[in-house]
């Protein structure tokens, strides 16, 4: 018989609006799609800013997509979608970068709008992985100092107690490359009211 190391407990995670923390290329939209992969949540259930950026400016310039009037479109539409699924009772994923205090302020004030818990999921890879995966993506619309950068806004302004006292009522980090850990083997971690 295999010895098979023992498995995590399974992190339920209320309904409400759940909120992902972390940098370009640390891993959110990889797990998100393992969420809907394996059934755990509805593909509808995630609201991602830069899906409503490509519905809204897909074939627009790229200095129009990334203007400021582009970014309050986009925040604009992925609040009503969030607010839509949290009126109907409904569980939100809050897909962008979210590392700074202005960005989930005005998520926690949106969920308290609708008495909903916010969970929050952190990823945070380590700079070393980040700048990895960021490689391996192939991304154009960032720098290698962009992700820095980002990365060193979560690490300033994104620890588990700050996001307590930001109003989260619950913070777990999810795992990855450096744990090892693929984002099925993370999303089947997770499971969802």
């Amino acid at each position: 018989m295999p010895n098979n190391p023992p498995q995590p407990p399974t992190i339920r995670v209320p309904t409400g609006l759940v909120v992902l923390v972390g940098p370009p290329a640390s891993g959110k939209t990889s797990f998100v799609r393992a969420l809907v992969a394996g059934r755990r949540i509805d593909a509808a259930a995630v609201v991602s800013s830069d899906a409503i950026r490509a519905e809204l400016f897909g074939t627009s310039s790229p200095a129009e997509a990334e203007s400021d009037a582009a970014d309050a479109r986009v925040f604009e539409e992925r609040d009503r979608r969030i607010a839509a699924r949290l009126a109907a009772g409904k569980c939100a994923v809050a897909e962008s970068t979210n590392v700074t205090a202005q960005a989930r302020e005005r998520l926690i004030a949106l969920a308290g709008r609708f008495d909903a818990p916010v969970t929050v999921l952190r990823f945070d890879p380590g700079l070393t992985d980040l700048l990895r995966q960021y490689t391996e993506r192939g991304r154009t619309d960032l720098t290698p100092a962009d992700v820095r950068a980002y990365a060193a806004v979560m690490a300033r302004d994104a620890s588990p107690d700050r996001l307590r006292s930001e109003g989260a009522a619950a913070v777990h980090d999810v795992p990855g490359r450096r744990q090892a850990t693929t984002p099925a083997e993370a999303a089947a971690r997770f499971s969802f009211a």
